[in-house]
């Protein structure tokens, strides 16, 4: 994605706000479905106080492992995407069917039908199969950018008279330009396909623990909360670990530097709520069927994000990503 006035947004603020969108959708919802049991007389103050006690109350504190689960997940993803390309992230996160089957064993006592068993295997192997090319290579070829060729300006201004956003700073450089790696680098970041392949399967990891935990939190529950409740309490404990760790330790300079919002656009904007708006389906799937069953679902992703990136990002269709898509389609 091009620079947006000489910056790249920040994965930790993009985590943070789609828990803040989550946490404005699912508030709002929340007291929607509070209202309807109540008198059409009732006062805000007392509907909003009846949503913090339901919130606040019983064991809301176990939300709080799945929500910091979820915001690792959401940083690895973040991390992934960065350095793989969209079909190849897809596909390697189907990968977290196989950990969200052992998870449910272990934490649910599920039973897993031979069948299933036979098409985690098949999943199993066509991950290997698409992740074969990027066993040749530890990176992705840098891209390229209009003013990386065979030209010399003698001048400040002769750079400066290159299209291209990296070259506003510059003002700040020396006549030799000794900073012209850190500048290339930051316009045109080079991918690591071995880090992102890493990331991906580290956060199916902890995407399925998070998933499992949370859905054993909606069904063994006692007394029985709301989905919209439970999904407060989960951006609510999901905030503060995505603020102090995300935006304030890990990147608080470059944000006191930059801005909070260097880097947005309408993509990333659009990214954020369609994430948000992913997050409360997927809550809603778990609570009505099951872990699993939302995973063998989202295979039919892996077609939409293939066709996505074939059309926008000009990606080719190696072999070993039809099987494995043909795979997961039969799966």
């Amino acid at each position: 994605m091009p620079l947006v006035g000489g910056h790249r947004y920040l994965p930790s603020t993009a985590v943070f706000l789609c828990e803040v969108l989550k946490l404005t959708i699912c508030t709002t919802l929340a007291l929607y479905d509070m209202s309807r049991t109540m008198s059409p007389s009732t006062p805000a103050t007392s509907l909003f106080g009846a949503l913090v006690a339901a919130v606040f109350t019983g064991d809301s504190w176990k939300v709080a492992i799945p929500a910091s689960l979820y915001v690792l997940q959401n940083t690895l993803q973040y991390f992934a995407i960065s350095n793989l390309d969209t079909a190849t992230f897809q596909v390697t996160y189907q990968f977290k069917i196989l950990p969200t089957a052992l998870f449910s064993v272990i934490l649910l006592r599920r039973r897993i039908t031979p069948r299933q068993w036979l098409a985690l295997l098949l999943l199993m192997i066509g991950v290997v199969i698409v992740q074969k090319p990027a066993a040749d290579s530890t990176s992705l070829p840098p891209l390229k950018g209009p003013h990386i060729g065979f030209h010399s300006p003698w001048s400040l201004a002769g750079f400066r008279g290159i299209s291209s956003p990296a070259m506003a700073h510059l003002s700040k450089r020396s006549a030799t330009y000794e900073g012209i790696q850190e500048d290339d680098a930051l316009e045109y970041p080079k991918a690591d396909a071995s880090m992102g392949i890493a990331a991906a399967l580290m956060g199916c990891v902890v995407s399925s623990l998070a998933s499992v935990y949370f859905e054993r939190i909606l069904k063994d529950a006692i007394n029985p909360v709301s989905l919209w409740v439970r999904n407060v309490q989960l951006s609510f404990y999901s905030m503060f670990p995505a603020l102090f760790i995300g935006v304030f330790y890990m990147d608080g300079e470059k944000i006191a530097r930059d801005g909070f919002f260097a880097g947005y656009n309408w993509a990333v904007w659009s990214t954020l709520i369609l994430q948000a708006l992913g997050g409360m389906v997927v809550s809603l799937c778990v609570k009505h069927a099951d872990n699993i069953s939302k995973s063998f679902a989202m295979s039919i992703s892996i077609l939409i994000s293939l066709c996505a990136s074939v059309i926008f990002f000009g990606f080719k269709v190696t072999t070993n990503v039809r099987l494995e898509v043909m795979q997961d389609d039969s799966v």
